[in-house]
């Protein structure tokens, strides 16, 4: 809990502890209410209000209902010369009343204490790298596809992205850093099945990003990572890796993807929400589906691709401009991300080197033979699906699933890696962890989980956009023991790249 959420909290615990003396002192009580109206404006203005103090809430309109009621006998009282009766209480009587003190007095702090410890006003980690980090976003329509899965016939295929970028620190310091995103209390929402409103306090979380910073001069082009998100999910899910990338001298560009991201809200005010699609019979069906969503989403990529190129000679934003080094360009993404970016691979070779955090492989990337460098992470929990006995099988496992690997892996014509993280599930690649460090961080610190995740994105992109040599790209690491890789997917190919 915050400072401020803490004082709340406990004036509430030590108003319902008074209930027995408000009735015989007037100031106490008169001094609890204006404690209760201090503390709760102090912490709705310093700290933000959110649902997971919702036990704390009720008690405090409880005590200022009764203490008001008690003003209001007082002030009625005066001027009465009715002689004051006093009435013995019976031991049941004051039981009760004793009971119902503890209660309320329980519920405020067991009961908030449960919530924010479960859903804690986190801190982002702090990045590694020497750069601060400047962020804009951009509608962005391509104008030669049609939105297929628009209810307006003739819609053109449009996008919001949000480009990160390095900054000088002495730049940066002044402004105020952005918020956490409030975007993915929707996008969490839809994948766990927990209220949005439980999330609604994230735009209260400051991130070490700032808005309308010059671009920093340290290098005259920075190399270039595009992200796609999760299904269901936001260009912002895995804002501590894009922190850690941008840090160490990228620019990241993330997208969202209507209809499978959880929500697009465009400038002009109208959303696309996520749209599951139908019901199929087979898998088969499942699997073409996805070919064609996929498809999709990797022509957006090649998209965000082509207008980054034109940028890179004039950008609008006056940000971009000269400084791309779209000769050094990377993609990563997360399950259908993670699926995006390896059939973005197949298609366009101007995407130099490709991360997937366990996605999937629909599409000519099946069939083909990939080019440039990959990186294939896969959770351990995922990876028993995989096993010769499973028993049971993740949700986002398909038959298809196992020979699509092999293949990718075994038919690529540069290098692989294939690490699989014990202790991980599939929704750990992004922050997840930060969130609810005691439902999503497994067996693992919040901030050793986000390491993982962020170290090797770094150390493959620093290897092949950078040419940097990277121990954690040689083998195991006893900084992540639980990180390994697998001998039959993992190959060096380009022997002078190694």
């Amino acid at each position: 809990m915050k400072i401020f959420e803490w004082i709340f909290v406990l004036v509430t615990i030590a108003g319902a502890l008074g209930l027995p003396f408000y009735a015989k002192r007037r100031k106490l009580a008169i001094g609890m209410i204006s404690a209760l109206v201090i503390a709760f404006l102090l912490h709705a203005i310093m700290d933000s209000v959110r649902v997971m103090l919702l036990p704390s809430y009720i008690v405090a309109l409880i005590l200022f209902i009764l203490l008001m009621i008690q003003v209001i006998k007082w002030t009625r009282s005066v001027g009465s010369v009715a002689p004051e009766i006093h009435k013995k209480k019976s031991k049941g009587r004051a039981w009760m009343r004793g009971l119902f003190i503890l209660l309320l007095a329980a519920f405020s702090g067991i009961g908030s204490g449960m919530f924010t410890r479960y859903f804690p006003a986190f801190t982002m980690p702090e990045p590694t790298g020497r750069f601060a980090i400047g962020t804009f976003s951009q509608h962005i329509v391509d104008e030669s596809r049609e939105e297929t899965l628009s209810p307006e016939a003739g819609d053109k295929r449009e996008l919001m992205i949000n480009v990160w970028y390095p900054v000088d620190p002495e730049v940066a310091k002044g402004i105020k850093p952005e918020s956490y995103p409030a975007e993915l209390g929707e996008a969490i929402s839809l994948v766990f099945g927990i209220p949005s409103q439980v999330f609604s306090y994230l735009d209260t979380i400051p991130t070490h990003v700032v808005k309308g910073a010059a671009m920093s001069n340290a290098s005259s082009s920075y190399p270039v990572v595009v992200f796609s998100p999760g299904v269901r999910s936001a260009r912002f899910q895995s804002m501590t890796a894009v922190e850690e990338l941008v840090s160490h001298g990228y620019i990241v560009v993330g997208m969202d993807h209507p209809y499978t991201s959880a929500r697009v809200t465009f400038p002009d005010g109208h959303k696309v929400s996520y749209d599951a699609g139908p019901e199929f019979a087979t898998s088969e069906e499942l699997y073409q589906y996805n070919v064609q969503g996929v498809g999709i989403r990797a022509a957006d990529a090649r998209f965000v691709l082509d207008t980054l190129e034109q940028w890179n000679v004039s950008d609008p934003n006056q940000v971009l401009e000269g400084r791309l080094d779209l000769s050094h360009t990377g993609i990563m993404g997360h399950s259908y991300g993670g699926a995006t970016t390896a059939e973005a691979l197949a298609q366009d070779e101007r995407f130099h080197a490709g991360l997937s955090l366990e996605g999937g492989f629909w599409g000519s990337v099946s069939k083909s033979s990939l080019k440039q460098p990959f990186m294939y992470i896969m959770s351990g929990k995922t990876a028993k699906s995989l096993g010769p006995n499973p028993t049971e099988h993740e949700k986002l496992f398909y038959p298809e699933f196992e020979p699509d690997l092999k293949h990718v892996m075994n038919n690529s014509l540069n290098d692989t890696y294939y690490l699989t993280v014990d202790g991980f599930f599939h929704q750990s690649f992004t922050d997840i962890a930060l969130i609810s460090p005691r439902l999503f961080a497994k067996n693992m610190s919040a901030e050793h989980n986000i390491d993982i995740t962020r170290s090797y994105a770094l150390a493959f992109f620093d290897r092949y956009l950078k040419g940097e040599a990277q121990p954690l790209l040689q083998g195991s690491s006893a900084k992540f023991p639980e990180a390994s890789y697998d001998h039959e997917y993992t190959h060096i190919r380009n022997k002078q790249a190694q």
